[in-house]
């Protein structure tokens, strides 16, 4: 054990993990441990035989588990970046045994019978805002869990928690090995007609690190791709196609319909004993929503007029087309359109976007702009993989604030999708450092080749950034608020905020650059992309929507309704929401549905365009408040990033702009405003 690095802090720069060490072998014995040393921790507080105070209840609860946060967060990070079958493997031996550890604290009835004595008394002790704030969050979470349930019904629960657990692991290790069976093998380059040659050399790489001769088109995890949008061969891309839409449906140990079923009948149940009507109640309760009823409310406004604008948008399409639009033809032929009617080709936007020019001109730029922030890369550190680089973090006055890692490239090694985590944060409790981690999946370059990215890989760079800031400068003082612990329908916001920056005139000026010949973006195309932004609007939030209200109608389900089938369920379900157009699918199916079944996100998908009403409106105050300067940067920064968790994010907003968030600029920029 006194050899194992997992157990012990980095001494490297900002206690950066020692990844070079740490071997899989390491996991399994450092999560056994760290498990061991935090119940010995939560044992200290409830044998105290003192009157329950915030002192001797809440902050060691607070300190306690720090080997568990560390261990946790290089495990995950790997698991979801760089995992290999032994990795996997240990996963799911892990689950039900980390289930059954989180539940022996959150169900102990001494440890919540002392949080309840200090929530009972929280006006009188005369508490600042924060630590008031965490005695709410914490009794609310802990009832919410179930710590006031009888012996017999905490049993269940436990055992409840444990399968799904191990069913929420198998869904994403499953779907990670479908995605990768089903990438698209050709061995013609004439099949690739309408890719640029740096995606053409991707292809290549792709297939040959597999083994294979020719060219591999592999899954992204929505249902749509980015070649749909290029390739010429109709044939390709309704192969294309129909290979991201079969995940989870094929039969054998990678089909993943009956773990929906599964999943969602097990989280039926778990309501029922909670005292709620379904988990969609249970998990808005301690969200901003509060409702489904108010999540349906907001979607059920905008699915009608994102279906008419989609039927609008197809008529056109068919127009162009000359024929019925299929799914696998809507991106090639609304680009076909958007050139015609904007003179827009986000193809040839392309050389403009070199991967590097826009990390580093684009996205830490407009960051130096707006918060004083530097960065620095360190070579000399190593990450859990070659390709992850490692930038040290420094604010305005040249204190250092810790470690942004960028891990660009899609490998069969890491799930689908774009997402930030952190391995380490820095609390005033506690102290520590904070790092940061963005993954993306970039089809990578043979060497030699430039990383030219799509619009949307800009687009998802500058988002995934802006969870990075969130993290970095979030610094609280107790763990559980620190970095990005906030409502799950709040955190999407300061990213999405982010997304403004893309095409900021000073800030696009910097970094949208021809890679080879160094010009400048021209400002007429730039005018034309602004003026095409509400263009295919009707699909993006049609297919979006389509997810969220399938998310939400899983977890609507009650514990007595039976369903014995995935297909009828989804097709029933976006029938009644007026969303079943074929040509315009969901986002994510059920069974590729990664945010939900397995991610984090179930009945809380909504969470994306609820946030966009906050960023869509404080767009508008950035526009009206001096947009890229440091005053409006700090501004937000001290009153909504630097906050973390620690208090109501409403509040937080409020705090910032003076006044609630209101709905007409999402409406405006998604072109819905006339179609209500």
């Amino acid at each position: 054990m006194t050899t194992n690095p997992l157990l012990s802090p980095s001494s490297l720069p900002h206690e950066l993990p020692r990844f070079a060490e740490i071997r899989t072998e390491h996991y399994v014995p450092a999560f056994e441990e760290a498990m061991a040393q935090q119940r010995a921790e939560v044992a200290a507080i409830t044998d105290d035989d003192a009157s329950p105070t915030f002192e001797n209840t809440f902050l060691p609860l607070e300190r306690s588990g720090q080997l568990l946060r560390r261990v946790a967060s290089i495990f995950y990070n790997v698991s979801s970046a760089d995992s290999n079958d032994a990795i996997s493997a240990i996963e799911e031996e892990l689950a039900p045994r980390l289930s059954a550890h989180e539940d022996a604290i959150r169900l102990d009835p001494r440890l919540y019978e002392r949080i309840a004595a200090v929530s009972a008394r929280v006006d009188d002790l005369g508490l600042d805002d924060e630590s008031r704030y965490l005695v709410e969050r914490y009794y609310e979470e802990f009832t919410l869990a179930g710590a006031g349930l009888d012996d017999d019904e905490k049993k269940s629960l436990r055992e409840l928690n444990a399968e799904l657990s191990t069913l929420q692991t198998r869904f994403e290790k499953s779907l990670l090995a479908d995605t990768n069976d089903l990438a698209v093998h050709v061995t013609d380059a004439a099949d690739l007609d309408g890719l640029s040659p740096a995606e053409i050399s991707a292809a290549a790489s792709a297939a040959r690190d597999r083994g294979l001769d020719g060219y591999l088109l592999t899954l992204v995890l929505p249902t749509g791709h980015p070649y749909l949008a290029r390739l010429t061969r109709r044939d390709v891309r309704e192969r294309v196609m129909r290979a991201s839409r079969s995940r989870g449906t094929r039969g054998g140990p990678n089909d993943t319909r009956e773990l929906v079923l599964r999943i969602t009948a097990l989280r039926a149940q778990r309501a029922r004993l909670l005292g709620f009507p379904n988990h969609a109640a249970v998990v808005t309760a301690s969200q901003t929503a509060k409702t489904p009823d108010a999540v349906a409310a907001m979607l059920d406004r905008l699915a009608p007029a994102a279906a008419r604008n989609a039927q609008a948008e197809k008529a056109e399409l068919a127009a162009q087309a000359g024929f019925e639009i299929e799914p696998w033809d809507w991106s090639f032929y609304s680009e076909k359109v958007r050139a015609a009617r904007y003179d827009v080709d986000t193809a040839a936007m392309r050389p403009y976007f070199e991967a590097e020019r826009v990390l580093r001109d684009g996205v830490f730029f407009a960051a130096s702009r707006l918060y004083g922030i530097r960065f620095h890369e360190r070579p000399d550190l190593v990450a859990y993989h070659p390709d992850a680089r490692v930038f040290e973090v420094f604010d305005a006055d040249d204190s250092p604030m810790g470690l942004y890692i960028n891990d660009l490239y899609t490998r069969d090694s890491k799930r689908g999708g774009a997402w930030m985590n952190d391995l380490g944060q820095r609390t005033g409790l506690l102290g520590g450092s904070t790092v940061v981690v963005n993954n993306l999946n970039v089809p990578k370059p043979a060497d030699g080749e430039p990383t030219l990215l799509t619009y949307d890989e800009v687009g998802t760079l500058f988002h995934e950034f802006g969870h990075a800031l969130h993290g970095l400068f979030a610094v609280t003082r107790y763990p559980k608020f620190a970095g990005t612990s906030v409502f799950r329908d709040f955190v999407e916001f300061p990213s999405q905020v982010n997304e403004m920056w893309l095409l900021w005139p000073e800030v696009l000026d910097n970094y949208a650059r021809h890679y080879e010949t160094g010009e400048r973006m021209p400002a007429e195309l730039v005018q034309r992309i602004r003026d095409s932004e509400a263009f295919n609007q009707g699909f993006a939030t049609s297919e979006y929507l389509a997810a969220a209200m399938l998310d939400q109608a899983w977890h609507r389900i009650d514990s007595e309704t039976r369903v014995d089938s995935v297909e009828r369920f989804e097709a029933s379900a976006l029938t009644e929401f007026g969303l079943d157009e074929p040509a315009v699918p969901p986002r994510y199916a059920s069974t590729y549905f990664a945010h939900t079944f397995s991610g984090g996100y179930d009945a809380g998908y909504y969470s994306y365009i609820w946030s966009e009403v906050l960023d869509a409106d404080t767009v508008e105050w950035f526009r009206e408040n001096g947009g890229l300067s440091r005053e409006a940067g700090e501004r937000f920064r001290r009153r909504l990033l630097g906050v973390g968790g620690s208090k109501d994010p409403m509040e937080a907003y409020r705090d910032f702009r003076g006044r609630d968030a209101v709905i007409d600029p999402l409406l405006r920029r998604r072109g819905l405003d006339s179609a209500l």
